[in-house]
């Protein structure tokens, strides 16, 4: 407006214009009023626009809105995807593990349901499938012979008349005690990580496997309670009236036992669904007979000792002392538990005259190895010459008859005269 008025009068100025009369009020008034609506017309027009530009800018800011609160109702949703699951998760092992405390306290027929890494142990039992057939054979035949004939065999269990069901596995103890402690382990620290966060669809998906894995394990225990019932008790009534005389009784019907209890897929596992199965007597039976047949093969393999003079003195010197100082740790060893022992077998009716007379025995066949010693050392006394190196032998080998001596409480006539002979191998006695 500015801009035509300057215009205007530029032109007036250089005559361009016909003169005009000058202009009156009025005419002033007009131009003004004019230029104002100008000037009202071009701020009502900015105005709308800006009115049109927040409008837009309003549409936007709703926009985001509503995108913002879809994705905080996507990230909810997740989140309460995830806690489910976890939970879920967490649920299956806490069930899992107040079902086995449940069922150890109220001795239920079910079984421990904390039992991870069975995987790697039902590979070890399977592999065990194909002897199953070779070893139920061959406990047949042993049963005509094992139990002496002084004393009447066991009657057949009477479930031969049950369907029994075959079975996969054979009781291996190494197996079970290795995978007791697995899931022990595994189970320990299983309820320490239920609360970390991890991946819980991998997570889900591996627990889900395990479960699937062990279940042939449980589902044979659980077959072995159901049917092997009668077949379990009657052996608890054999181990309860079993009472003998002699060791060698115990040693037979201890065989006869494993042998029996052997066709079971776990034998603790299964034993502990009965509570009238007599667990002190049985691993006491059992004690007694590993202890005497231990004694007997360490006395058979003094015994039958023989001096090979293939071997150098210093190989047949060293073997010697190792069989002694086993036999030594062997016999102090039993007299150390020997009270406890006699006095749980007496209530047991388990013989323990035993245990005195294999002490006594494994003390005399000792003096067998110091006749072979002493044997030994005066023949390289009569090949070796006089010297420092004959002192030390000739001493090595008093001294080991010295130990022998000391051990079983003096020498028999043999070894009385071996050591006789060591003694007078010099005309002057030996200075010790």
């Amino acid at each position: 407006m500015m801009q035509v008025r300057d215009t205007f009068h530029q032109l007036c100025s250089q005559n361009m214009v016909p003169s005009e009369p000058a202009p009156t009020n009025a005419m002033r008034c007009n131009v003004t009023r004019g230029e104002e609506e100008l000037e009202i017309t071009y701020l009502r027009d900015q105005l709308q626009a800006c009115f049109r530009l927040i409008n837009t800018l309003e549409k936007e800011k709703h926009d985001l809105q509503l995108q913002t609160q879809l994705l905080k109702a996507q990230v909810a949703a997740s989140c309460l995807r995830a806690q489910d699951k976890g939970r879920d998760i967490s649920k299956l092992t806490k069930a899992a593990t107040e079902d086995e405390e449940e069922k150890k306290k109220s001795e239920a027929k079910s079984f421990p349901s904390q039992m991870n890494n069975v995987t790697k142990m039902e590979v070890k039992l399977q592999s065990e499938l194909t002897e199953q057939n070779h070893v139920r054979e061959k406990r047949e035949d042993e049963k005509k012979t094992m139990i002496p004939s002084k004393l009447p065999p066991p009657p057949p269990p009477p479930l031969k008349m049950l369907p029994i069901k075959s079975k996969t596995v054979r009781r291996m103890p190494e197996v079970i005690e290795f995978y007791r402690s697995l899931t022990r382990k595994d189970s320990r620290v299983g309820s320490r990580s239920n609360g970390a966060s991890v991946s819980e669809a991998n997570f889900s998906k591996n627990m889900i496997g395990e479960i699937e894995n062990r279940s042939t394990y449980l589902m044979a225990i659980k077959s072995d309670v159901e049917t092997q019932g009668e077949f379990i008790n009657f052996l608890s009534r054999e181990v309860a009236a079993a009472a003998y005389t002699k060791i060698s009784d115990v040693e037979a019907f201890v065989k006869w036992l494993d042998g029996e209890l052997s066709s079971l897929v776990d034998e603790r596992a299964v034993l502990r669904h009965f509570p009238n199965w007599p667990e002190r007597k049985a691993d006491a039976l059992r004690e007694a007979a590993c202890t005497y047949r231990d004694l007997k093969n360490l006395e058979s393999e003094i015994l039958s000792y023989k001096d090979n003079l293939l071997q150098t003195s210093s190989q047949a010197f060293n073997r010697m002392q190792a069989l002694q100082h086993r036999l030594e740790l062997r016999v102090g060893d039993i007299e150390r538990t020997k009270e406890s022992s006699v006095k749980k077998y007496k209530e047991m009716q388990i013989p323990s005259d035993w245990i005195q007379e294999m002490m006594t025995q494994l003390k005399l066949s000792s003096m067998k190895l110091a006749k072979h010693y002493m044997a030994r050392t005066l023949k390289e006394l009569k090949s070796t010459a006089q010297g420092p190196k004959e002192n030390e032998m000739l001493l090595q080998g008093v001294r080991f008859a010295y130990r022998v001596h000391q051990f079983a409480g003096g020498f028999d006539v043999d070894t009385t005269k071996a050591f006789e002979e060591l003694r007078q191998f010099r005309t002057q006695p030996y200075k010790w």
